[in-house]
């Protein structure tokens, strides 16, 4: 643990999220016994550490929160010798600073100098933002009535380590499949009735969980017909994307369920393609299942199949990346989606490592390589960034995005980032967004969490959810 004895709270914040990306636990104290002081003056920093003091002039061109941010960085970067791609930067969604610049503007260069003396960005982070903000710029709503459609399946085959979501498996919910469904079906017709009513445009309907196709053929038959009526069927709809996930709950029957009903586009998730890790996480098949699912599916004839690795999981390092990129270059995905691993507090992976329970997870300089493993696997496939987000608690403080091919990207993806478009969402724990674009507001409506509790109150929420966004429409 490392302690830090400040000499205001005005820079509380700043100044744990800066040692935070260095230090595993921080602990703020008011003795004398602390690892490093900071006193911030008007237009000073001093920083007690090992008996030595240093001093630092603020920079007029700066703020005086990046001046703090800045300044502790660059120190404690050269007492750890440790690199951190993003600098400063601690935001979930990094691409808006340069999205702003371009707005104002502002050449390439420019904003690559921007991130540089703002917030000590590396070169190709920027350039990160640079692209995926242009990507989006093309593609991101600027039409009050059009909207898009989410709708969710808390079901899993298995739990995985790293999951903190409220799904549980297939097994433990048996007896209330069919109630959540129903309760489901009664959503998706009154919203489907409202969004008639009231005019509105679908651009996307995503289908995600959870895992959708963890339930049987029949009900993923009789949920894609009534989501297809419902939301896809006459209404032009851009994209419908069905987050397949897991191979383990793939079968024949619902890959021509998801080509019957019009889907554009799927995802195949390994999140790794070695074995032990796999077995580790408490997934419930192997890197044969995957490539299997993957090319029965190109076989039916889709086009458009995403895949999602993560980075950072327990046990892996530089080889075992270097070894899933390599098996997902041979697939060829027409997009690929980068996690990086993030300790979720609702996670058993987050309870081992409280616990003490060996879970290894690479050192920064490794995540670093296993980062850039991953872009040089998207260069392979010819594939281009076109959203990007942080999450907290990130290993290795880096980022998730999303490459595609040229006119794969998903809209949908880029839409919930920017959040410039309202999403209905269904289903338990889903929660919908309503923006008032003239304002530049955004206005949250959650589901029941629990499943049981979503099915016994589904009336109840659907009638508010009607009377929330009746605020915009």
């Amino acid at each position: 643990m490392t302690k830090i004895k400040i000499s205001n709270e005005k820079f509380k914040y700043e100044i744990y999220n800066i040692f935070h990306l260095f230090y595993d636990e921080i602990k703020f104290v008011n003795d004398d016994e602390y690892d490093y002081q900071v006193i911030i003056k008007e237009n000073n920093l001093q920083i007690l550490y090992n008996n030595t003091c240093e001093n630092y002039i603020f920079e007029e061109k700066l703020t005086e929160k990046e001046n703090v941010k800045k300044i502790l960085y660059k120190y404690v970067n050269k007492i750890t010798n440790v690199e951190i791609p993003w600098g400063t930067l601690v935001g979930i969604r990094p691409t808006k600073i340069a999205l702003k610049l371009m707005k104002d503007g502002k050449k390439q260069e420019e904003i690559r100098e921007y991130f540089k003396e703002h917030s000590l960005t590396r070169a190709d982070k920027a350039e990160l933002c640079i692209d995926v903000a242009t990507a989006e710029e093309s593609i991101v709503n600027k039409d009050t009535n059009s909207i898009s459609v989410y709708i969710g399946m808390p079901f899993c085959p298995t739990r995985c380590l790293y999951c903190s979501f409220i799904s549980d498996t297939i097994q433990n919910c048996k007896d209330v499949i069919e109630s959540y469904l129903k309760a489901m079906y009664y959503e998706i017709e009154n919203i489907s009735t409202y969004i008639k009513k009231k005019g509105l445009s679908i651009e996307c309907v995503y289908f995600g969980g959870g895992t959708p196709t963890s339930i049987g053929n029949e009900q993923f038959e009789e949920t894609m017909a009534k989501i297809y009526n419902s939301f896809i069927k006459d209404n032009n709809v851009k994209e419908f994307t069905v987050e397949c996930g897991r191979p383990d709950s793939i079968t024949v029957e619902k890959l021509n369920t998801l080509k019957k009903y019009g889907v554009h586009r799927i995802s195949i998730n390994p999140q790794t393609m070695n074995d032990t890790t796999l077995r580790l996480i408490g997934r419930g098949h192997n890197s044969k299942d995957v490539i299997d699912k993957f090319r029965l599916a190109r076989g039916i004839g889709f086009d458009n199949i995403n895949v999602d690795i993560i980075v950072g999981l327990p046990g892996e390092g530089l080889k075992e990346i270097e070894y899933t990129c390599s098996k997902i270059l041979q697939l060829s995905p027409d997009s690929l989606t980068v996690h990086g691993m993030s300790l979720k507090r609702g996670s058993k992976l987050h309870q081992n490592i409280l616990n003490n329970i060996y879970m290894k997870v690479a050192m920064q300089d490794e995540l670093n390589k296993m980062y850039d493993e991953t872009v040089k696997l998207s260069k392979a496939l010819k594939l281009k960034p076109y959203y990007m987000y942080r999450q907290k608690n990130m290993v290795g403080n880096m980022e998730n995005v999303g490459y595609s091919s040229l006119g794969k990207e998903c809209i949908y993806n880029i839409e919930m980032i920017e959040e410039r478009q309202t999403i209905i969402a269904i289903g338990a724990n889903a929660v919908s967004k309503i923006i008032f674009l003239e304002e530049n507001r955004l206005e949250r409506f959650p589901n029941v969490k629990d499943v049981r509790e979503y099915t016994k109150r589904i009336e109840e929420k659907v009638k508010s959810k009607i009377k929330f966004l009746n605020e915009l429409y």
